[in-house]
């Protein structure tokens, strides 16, 4: 090999920098929820994880990196999928598929269901967190808006895959930390069914000209997208009131 090494001794050096990425990971995930993220520094993540301060920063250059790491990765993981999207395949089907089969970006930092666990309490204590990783989903609302219009005949930059795709962003967040099992599949399927339901009404939807117009049987799913969009970037603001 180009550095000498044997095969087997590169695969325990890359096994070795997982686990004490984790490690770090794993250590500023309970302490931001456990003292704050303001009041945790870099030498208290390094403390806990049992490295040295300067290798906290080989891996990560802030605090920032290490609280969105793993949401991060995830989001990576679900942007390239949307991406990847076959002909036909639903932007649900794509979801749904992701959130049986990913890791919760792990890595090393403990089993899934404890960092799920470390990671809703990290953001339920520090708001500004949770605001970071509404942006993080900006490229999966992109990818989804752009797989929704093509399966009803619109334009990704229209308002229909837009609202349907920022509504799907907003479902994903709060299911995604949920512990594995029956509730969490009950969560999805139920979430799934909303965003199917609501997709399906953008090819004939009528245009919101002076006020609502969508008929009986489409305005529950209309008012689903509608109230997971406001939970995210918050109602319109303006008007007559």
């Amino acid at each position: 090999m180009a550095d000498g090494r044997l095969p087997g001794q590169t695969g325990l050096r890359e096994r070795s920098k997982a686990r004490r990425r984790g490690a770090i990971i794993r250590a500023a995930l309970e302490l931001f929820a456990d003292r704050g993220y303001d009041a945790t520094t870099i030498a208290d993540i390094a403390a806990a994880a049992e490295v040295a301060p300067r290798t906290v920063a080989m891996y990560f250059p802030s605090k920032q990196d290490i609280a969105m790491a793993r949401f991060g990765q995830v989001a990576d993981e679900l942007t390239s999928a949307l991406r990847g999207c076959g002909p036909g395949e639903s932007v649900t089907a794509i979801m749904g598929r992701w959130l049986r089969t990913s890791s919760g970006g792990a890595d090393g930092a403990g089993t899934e269901q404890e960092v799920r666990e470390l990671s809703r309490r990290m953001f339920a204590a520090n708001p500004e967190l949770s605001a970071l990783r509404t942006l993080r989903m900006a490229a999966v609302i992109a990818e989804s808006a752009v797989v929704i219009a093509r399966a009803t005949d619109g334009v990704a930059g229209d308002v229909g895959p837009r609202l349907a795709a920022a509504a799907a962003a907003a479902i994903l967040i709060e299911l995604f930390d949920l512990s594995a099992g029956l509730e969490r599949d009950l969560a999805t399927g139920t979430a799934l069914r909303f965003l199917d339901a609501g997709i399906a009404t953008l090819g004939s939807a009528d245009p919101l000209v002076d006020g609502p117009s969508i008929d009986a049987t489409r305005r529950p799913a209309a008012l689903t997208i509608t109230c997971a969009v406001w939970r995210v970037h918050g109602p319109p603001t303006g008007g007559s009131g």
